[in-house]
């Protein structure tokens, strides 16, 4: 017992410190033509002081938005960049890391939806821009909880694009997985060593007897997102089954088997 301890002593010395992580509560989601912006709701668009107050507080790390809606609604070429260079600049002045957010809990800009066939390919040219201006940034997220937005907009109905059937959300779910891996390309195409940090509901689900069956199946689906991005979905895979029967093709499940995006963090 005593040995074991050293070891653990030991182990522990080689880690790095403990760090404070924090996040801004930062969703952009669209209800039929309506964006509703956390942001601006809860008054930190306004606030730059807010930054100050977080390094007061000893933060290291912030998951810090860079959202499309809010930087390009109306394409790149008309992006305006002025909030989020006075946020990451203060970041940086404060020695705190911003983990950038591309998208939370959101769809995009008009033209494109998690539906669109093209919205990974929008995101990773988004994702890309904000890799080029802001060069020093080593940490991502550029889909927040993927597999609860999807559930959200294509399985509840409640966010754009309002779907309530398998294949509204299973094609939002691997548009939103496909994005999170082409993203990530663009980025280490400008910085190599860009960290993918993923985010996900993993709440674990409870149930009387009768209805044990639905909670093992919900327990296993709250994995989805990162399986998919792991390239684990396989015929093999307890979930292949059921995103088959969402309407998902072979060809497009393979393609996470061929394109993997494992997070780092």
């Amino acid at each position: 017992m005593t040995s074991f301890n050293s070891t653990l002593v030991n182990d522990r010395s080689k880690l790095p410190p403990l760090e404070v992580w924090a996040g801004v509560e930062c969703t952009v989601n669209r209800v039929g033509d309506e964006y509703f912006d956390q942001l601006e709701r809860n008054g930190h668009a306004t606030r730059l002081d807010d930054l100050d107050l977080f390094a007061e507080l000893g933060i290291k790390a912030i998951r810090y938005p860079v959202l499309w809606e809010r930087t390009a609604p109306n394409g790149l070429e008309n992006a305006d960049w002025s909030w989020a260079d006075e946020r990451l600049g203060r970041l940086r002045e404060l020695g705190i890391n911003p983990i950038v957010g591309l998208v939370h809990h959101g769809s995009g800009p008009r033209h494109t939806s998690l539906i669109d066939p093209e919205f990974p390919e929008k995101l990773a040219l988004y994702a890309r821009a904000v890799a080029e201006r802001y060069p020093w940034v080593t940490h991502y997220t550029p889909v927040n909880e993927p597999l609860t937005t999807a559930r959200f907009s294509g399985m509840y109905g409640h966010w754009y694009p309002h779907g309530t059937d398998g294949l509204t959300f299973g094609r939002a779910l691997l548009g939103e997985c496909r994005g999170v891996a082409l993203s990530m390309q663009a980025i280490r195409e400008v910085n190599p060593n860009a960290q993918l940090v993923q985010t996900d509901d993993l709440g674990k689900i409870y149930s009387t007897p009768k209805l044990a069956y639905q909670a093992e199946f919900e327990n296993e689906r709250r994995w989805l997102t990162f399986d998919l991005l792991c390239g684990r979905i396989s015929p093999t895979h307890p979930m292949w089954e059921y995103v088959h029967k969402c309407g998902i093709s072979d060809a497009e499940l393979e393609w996470f088997l061929e394109n993997p995006c494992p997070p780092d963090i």
